[in-house]
């Protein structure tokens, strides 16, 4: 079995965290894992629909992870498959999308997930390798947060055919106060995609929390469309989970009204996923300080989890090895 191919996790820069640790010696940075995991493996029928690698781990910390036991892993000593051969892995994915139900469902290609699979790129490099020496013709998504280096976004375009790409705020206080890490390299990545290998984008994501990032859904629509008016953005309902387990819901006149604000901008393709069935109800006045206090919010709501910055900054924090949110333990979702 070659293990070359993980030579660079001796001094892991694949983020913009550039921790430089040495994960092959048990050093850890912000995604705290070491060598690349495989938390679970499946056929998914999502779009696009896959045989879909989620990989361990996670180079932020979002107070609304929905899939925090890997994300955070290993600190939730959640039970995962472990180091997987690429090259078994690269012939299980194959033979599952051959199969009668990867058929019927569709799906076309492997899909990495996570957690994030940045901090796994070298592995997911390999399995790519290994499948399309057994099947040249094999397509791959990645699925990504945008905060790859230059470098490594260059090595994600290189092995993909289409990209899900999630924008979670546009103003830098909310980004941090919400996932831990800067806007700064998300909307870079954002615009070099949408820029030079449009084709390569299935679509840019972004979740409609309450209060949280609401205000957020118009600076991030015009930062795309300002790029490509048709490029697709999806609007995500949140659904309470992980450390905003008691918050509420992205109910339906929120959610309309995310639509008309992204399509207010210019962007034509604009969609709806995880659309929820409670209608609820239009607020007499519009509640704007309290779209407006949004990262104020959200830093409210990790400190009372633990989280002791004013101003969070995972890659700079004395705690990351012993992070408040990632050991975070929800107790009730929808």
């Amino acid at each position: 079995m070659r293990l070359d191919y993980l030579r660079e996790l001796e001094h892991c820069n694949l983020c913009e965290w550039r921790c430089g640790v040495n994960r092959l010696d048990g050093e850890r940075g912000v995604c705290g894992i070491g060598i690349p995991e495989v938390a679970a493996a499946m056929l998914h029928p999502a779009p696009p629909a896959s045989y879909t690698i989620f990989l361990a781990g996670c180079n932020f910390r979002c107070l609304n992870c929905q899939n925090w036991e890997i994300a955070h892993y290993p600190d939730t000593h959640e039970t995962v498959r472990g180091f997987v051969d690429p090259g078994s892995m690269a012939e299980e994915a194959l033979a599952a999308i051959r199969s009668l139900r990867g058929r019927l469902i569709g799906a076309d290609r492997i899909f990495f997930s996570g957690g994030s699979p940045d901090p796994s790129l070298p592995f997911v490099e390999e399995v790519v390798r290994e499948a399309r020496r057994r099947d040249s013709g094999v397509k791959v998504n990645y699925d990504t947060n945008g905060f790859a280096t230059e470098a490594s976004l260059a090595r994600v375009l290189a092995i993909s055919t289409s990209i899900t790409y999630d924008i979670k705020a546009y103003h830098d206080d909310v980004h941090r106060a919400l996932t831990g890490a800067p806007v700064a390299p998300v909307l870079r990545n954002a615009a070099e995609i949408a820029r030079n290998a449009p084709e390569k984008l299935w679509e840019f994501r972004f979740l409609v929390i309450p209060g949280i990032t609401v205000n957020e859904v118009a600076p991030v629509a015009a930062f795309i469309a300002d790029i490509d008016d048709e490029l697709p953005f999806n609007l995500l309902a949140f659904r309470p989970n992980f450390v905003l387990e008691r918050h509420p819901p992205a109910i339906q006149y929120l959610m309309e009204e995310a639509v008309r604000e992204a399509r207010s901008t210019g962007l034509v393709d604009v969609r709806v996923h995880g659309y929820p069935a409670v209608a609820g109800e239009r607020p007499k006045e519009r509640a704007s300080p309290v779209r407006e206090r949004g990262g104020e919010l959200a830093r409210s709501i990790a400190k009372r989890a633990g989280c002791p910055a004013d101003f969070r900054d995972c890659g700079s924090c004395g705690l990351r090895q012993s992070c408040p949110i990632k050991r975070y333990r929800a107790r009730r979702s929808v």
